[in-house]
């Protein structure tokens, strides 16, 4: 028996019988506060897998649930756990779980056996068929929101990046603010259907294949050639760095003078100056000089 069990504050788990029963067997019983399922979080995930996982076979007879509960059961106890780095059953029996193999139907002479592994099959092929119709509806959402793009080798495509994904500096105040394409560069070939390469500078430590929707054409003779990428640190992650500071200011922080300085970072506009604290210019980039 368990020293301990934690549970949420259902009439069953409050009753006198079970609270009598555990007493005797030297059970503690925890129950979780009000409103807080996170007390019991490990059972709260189980359940929620197990609900997806009936969830997917009884899209047509909600009622039958009951009926596939020992499927759920071996779902369960054969998938991989990563806290204890193996399945359950592995865990206790001390070997892999046997595999399920499919049953070609008159194989047994016994008709209740026979029954039930045509009835199993069935399950599987019900179950195919929904995960089938899942991935077609989602499928179809995310459609709504894509539109058809292919470019020739020799285009000139702009690039989108997210700046917002840099960690260069910790507090950058214009992520949201900052470019969302650049170049134009052009296109050097087609990779597959839905990627392409662009011929970027030597400079940049990025890979220069992209996916299409990250690619939009140039359009007209008259947008201004800027060929030139942010730096980049080996993760990908676009790197700021500072060239010089416009001007100098003292605010007030969490009852203390802070200095800040307005840093003009390098590959940007001077339009896109932000202010930043001096003390975290300091520790991200010893050798800059203000």
């Amino acid at each position: 028996m368990p020293k301990s069990i934690v549970s949420d504050r259902d009439p069953v788990f409050l009753s006198h019988f079970w609270t009598a029963f555990f007493k005797l067997q030297g059970t503690t019983l925890c129950h979780s506060s009000a409103y807080h399922p996170q007390s019991d979080g490990q059972t709260e995930v189980v359940n929620r897998s197990l609900e997806h996982f009936l969830r997917c076979f009884v899209l047509d007879k909600p009622s039958s649930w009951s009926e596939l509960l020992h499927c759920a059961e071996w779902w369960y106890n054969t998938t991989y756990h990563s806290t204890i780095k193996m399945t359950p059953f592995q865990a206790v029996y001390g070997t892999p779980p046997p595999s399920v193999s499919q049953y070609s139907p008159g194989s047994s002479s016994v008709h209740a056996v026979d029954q039930a592994l045509q009835d199993r099959n069935t399950l599987l092929q019900l179950l195919r068929s929904h995960m089938l119709e899942a991935q077609n509806r989602m499928k179809q959402q995310a459609d709504r929101h894509r539109t058809e793009r292919e470019f020739n080798t020799g285009d000139w495509v702009f690039l989108k990046l997210h700046p917002y994904r840099q960690q260069s500096v910790v507090k950058r105040p214009s992520h949201k603010l900052a470019p969302r394409f650049y170049g134009p560069f052009r296109v050097r070939e087609r990779v597959g259907t839905v990627a392409y390469k662009l011929d970027l500078p030597p400079r940049c430590r990025i890979h220069p294949v992209f996916h299409v929707s990250l690619l939009k054409r140039r359009v007209g003779e008259g947008t201004p050639l800027t060929t030139s990428l942010p730096e980049f640190d080996e993760n990908g992650a676009l790197l700021w760095t500072p060239t010089k500071v416009l001007d100098m200011a003292i605010v007030r922080k969490k009852k203390r003078n802070v200095t800040q300085w307005l840093v003009q970072w390098s590959g940007l506009p001077i339009e896109d100056a932000a202010w930043e604290d001096a003390h975290t210019i300091k520790q991200r980039f010893p050798t800059f000089c203000a």
